[in-house]
């Protein structure tokens, strides 16, 4: 068997770039729509983003410093997760741009806002699901030494889903056939989920 590659992440990985993130991928994009104070919208993706419990049904996502997408949910307490799928992984991508406080990334991404029904920042109407979140709790990440670090990570409860029924097969959700996007690994790298399989747990 031959000796694994391995290191510390605290003192480095001696690689050409850091393969964290190619190791724990692909990962769903969490494109969160959000408002401010003063009702401004705002959309940005996440890569630390999943599901968290079902019952009732929760979804975190992660930011690396208090962005304004951390700051309105704060807040006003409500979010909206957006599904990516391949025709708008580009529109998602625009984005992610660094822009100026109180630009709307939707009309600058040329994306529809759709209203939703239980909170108050629009779902992405093009994405064929959404998902409606209520603030459960922001939590600031601390290391093993107990130092804070600049990283926060929000709970929402989900409130209300959207999905395009043109994906719902025999009262199923067809997730394969949005063309679902994730986010796998290094800086330009992504994955587009185009084949599954089926296996049942034991009983």
């Amino acid at each position: 068997m031959p000796e694994f590659y391995f290191y510390e992440p605290s003192k480095g990985h001696g690689l050409p770039h850091d393969p964290f993130k190619a190791i724990v991928a692909p990962r769903p994009i969490g494109w969160i729509s959000t408002r401010d104070a003063e009702g401004r919208v705002n959309l940005a993706p996440y890569s630390f983003f999943n599901a968290v419990c079902d019952h009732p049904p929760m979804v975190m996502f992660s930011s690396s410093g208090w962005k304004d997408t951390v700051s309105n949910i704060k807040a006003t307490g409500e979010f909206v997760c957006n599904l990516v799928t391949r025709p708008l992984a580009e529109k998602m991508n625009q984005t992610s741009a660094a822009l100026p406080h109180g630009v709307n990334e939707f009309e600058f991404a040329k994306l529809d806002a759709a209203a939703s029904r239980m909170v108050m920042p629009p779902r992405v109407a093009e994405a064929p699901v959404a998902l409606e979140c209520k603030l459960v709790q922001i939590v600031q990440l601390h290391g093993t030494d107990g130092a804070a670090l600049d990283q926060y990570l929000t709970i929402g409860e989900v409130v209300g889903v959207h999905i395009d029924p043109d994906y719902l097969k025999e009262g199923l959700f067809d997730l394969l056939a949005t063309r679902p996007v994730q986010r796998a690994g290094y800086t330009a790298d992504y994955t587009e989920a185009a084949t599954g399989f089926q296996m049942e747990r034991p009983r």
